[in-house]
């Protein structure tokens, strides 16, 4: 893999801030065109075939220019997922984010890592063993990701900034938050590594959070939980990385304090119980993930979708995500007219493409 050239840059980051282009239809359609160009030039066809009467909007190139052009000023580096730059870890996942800015140490992302994540509530015991066990693992050489959230998030990263620390946000690379973060974020900037997938500028929103977890699970061998309710972003990012096949440790606590209740769940279903360094450096004696070679390009599309498959799919579709091979044994279809009709209804906003091969409805 080699670096892309200025144009091809320009059009791979127009296609993945096009509208309603995330990781895996972002990945469906490199794979199905072959480049980000080509791609762009099929996506209002693809749209009007699903059902859609205005064309996706995609930043132009003079917009996508401007942000290269703000990145380049504020000091960050963008990383396209298919050049040898781009992080090993989050590379093998399944698909990775099409692009992602990263400002300060660069070189940390493709060392050893572990994340360390938990409640914003987090109480001074929790806190204490977030900073002291991000410590003693940065002593042994590990890169700890976390994502500069109040309570353990920020304490991980205290503790680790001196060994190496890198915070992933959930706006831009310069979207600030919480405020009372600003002297610890330019700490991280200068000394660690600030990622993020989304543009320069962009405030975080509650829907890039769960793509913020995602990443934050991505770059790391594997995730240390240590408090957490039972419905918290943390055991979002825990389930997001047994999903990628990354290493789930969890802090048990009091029955009595409800930051406890979602970690100690962690452990009945299987987590590692997790008391300290010792406990994460002894399950990670593994074989790390290595970068999957390219995938091959979808079958060409002799068989294109027609409106009869597309409808028969969408009625096959449902807010539980099936795998696409079941829906190409349902309609007895060629898996190209499938993979087909699916982007175009996806591009429609009228389907999910998932990771994991799968599909589901949307808005019913």
């Amino acid at each position: 893999m080699a670096a892309l050239s200025d144009a091809r840059r320009l059009d791979w980051l127009r296609l993945a801030r096009a509208e309603g282009v995330g990781p895996v239809l972002f990945a469906r359609l490199v794979g199905r065109y072959g480049s980000a160009g080509k791609a762009l030039e099929a996506l209002p066809g693809l749209a009007a075939r699903g059902g859609r009467a205005v064309a996706p909007a995609v930043p132009s190139a003079e917009e996508v220019r401007a942000e290269l052009e703000a990145g380049e000023a504020l000091g960050a580096r963008l990383l396209a997922s298919c050049e040898p730059d781009f992080p090993p870890l989050l590379a093998a996942v399944d698909p990775p984010p099409p692009a992602i800015w990263a400002l300060g140490r660069i070189e940390l992302l493709s060392a050893p890592t572990i994340a360390v994540v938990g409640a914003r509530n987090a109480s001074a015991a929790g806190q204490r063993f977030a900073r002291q066990i991000a410590a003693d693992l940065g002593a042994a050489g590990l890169v700890v990701v976390s994502g500069m959230a109040r309570g353990v998030d920020g304490a991980a990263h205290e503790g680790s900034l001196r060994t190496g620390a890198v915070a992933v946000l959930a706006g831009g690379v310069d979207d600030v938050y919480p405020p009372e973060h600003a002297g610890l974020y330019q700490r991280l900037a200068a000394e660690g590594c600030v990622v993020s997938e989304r543009r320069i500028g962009r405030r975080a929103t509650a829907k890039d959070f769960p793509r913020r977890n995602r990443l934050i699970s991505g770059l790391s061998q594997g995730v240390v939980v240590v408090e957490a309710e039972l419905r918290s972003g943390s055991l979002i990012t825990a389930r997001l990385a047994a999903e990628q096949g990354r290493e789930v440790f969890a802090v048990p606590g009091s029955p009595l304090d409800p930051r406890a209740r979602g970690t100690n769940d962690l452990i009945r279903q299987g987590a590692t119980l997790c008391e300290g360094a010792e406990d994460v450096l002894r399950a990670l004696e593994r074989p790390p993930l290595v970068r999957p070679l390219p995938s091959a390009p979808d079958p060409a599309d002799d068989d294109e979708p027609d409106d009869g498959l597309r409808r028969r799919i969408e009625s096959l579709l449902s807010p539980t995500p099936i795998p696409r091979d079941e829906l190409v044994r349902l309609t007895g279809a060629p898996a190209a007219a499938v993979n087909g009709a699916l982007l175009e209804l996806a591009l429609a906003g009228r389907a999910e493409l998932q990771p994991g091969g799968l599909a589901a409805a949307i808005g019913r």
